[in-house]
């Protein structure tokens, strides 16, 4: 059995940790508002859809933004603008609040029909010298279970993703560790 990868890219392989790119690809099916923060328009967009109901602002509080409600409903009316930092909050608390509500759709989606069919692309061993180089090919498999994965990402926790991940990437046979880094994951739900 392969071990976890500790020394990536000191050969100059290319890539990201396979759950990462997952976790990009639940974000592009969790959809959202595309409007930057630093717009008005994102930031209006993503202010109401946080204060819309007392659920979404407690939400939003316990993600960390810990501003009046005066604050907000000034914000909101236009009279006075957030800082740097309380726009960087309320992108964080939005994204949070957005994955929560989100999760139990992707869940059923995801898991529905017997799970989803994952497409594993291998890393980019371009710049990898000839010797140094593994035979690694496009991979798929088909994930059945999708609870632990989508209870990380929901929760934005990167390391339980890994895990969850890896353990998934497992079923691959001895093969699996060839898979922690990609350079991209594909699925749809």
């Amino acid at each position: 059995m392969p071990e976890h990868s500790h020394e990536f890219g000191k050969y100059g392989a290319r890539g990201v940790k396979g759950s990462e790119a997952v976790s990009r690809v639940l974000d592009s099916l969790a959809g959202g508002i595309a409007t930057p923060v630093t717009v008005r328009r994102g930031l209006m967009a993503r202010l109401h859809y946080l204060t819309r109901t007392p659920h979404a602002w407690a939400a939003a509080r316990e993600a960390g933004l810990t501003v009046t409600d005066r604050t907000v409903r000034a914000w909101l009316a236009g009279t006075r603008n957030p800082t740097a930092a309380n726009l960087e909050r309320i992108d964080r608390a939005y994204w949070t609040v957005r994955r929560h509500n989100v999760a139990r759709h992707l869940l059923r989606r995801l898991n529905s029909a017997g799970g989803t069919r994952v497409e594993l692309h291998p890393l980019n061993q371009s710049q990898v010298p000839r010797p140094r180089q593994r035979v690694v090919e496009y991979r798929a498999l088909n994930v059945r279970r999708w609870d632990r994965i989508v209870e990380a990402w929901a929760a934005a926790d990167a390391e339980a993703l890994d895990g969850a991940w890896t353990d998934v990437i497992e079923d691959l046979g001895s093969q699996w560790g060839q898979y922690e880094y990609v350079t991209n994951v594909g699925f749809a739900a």
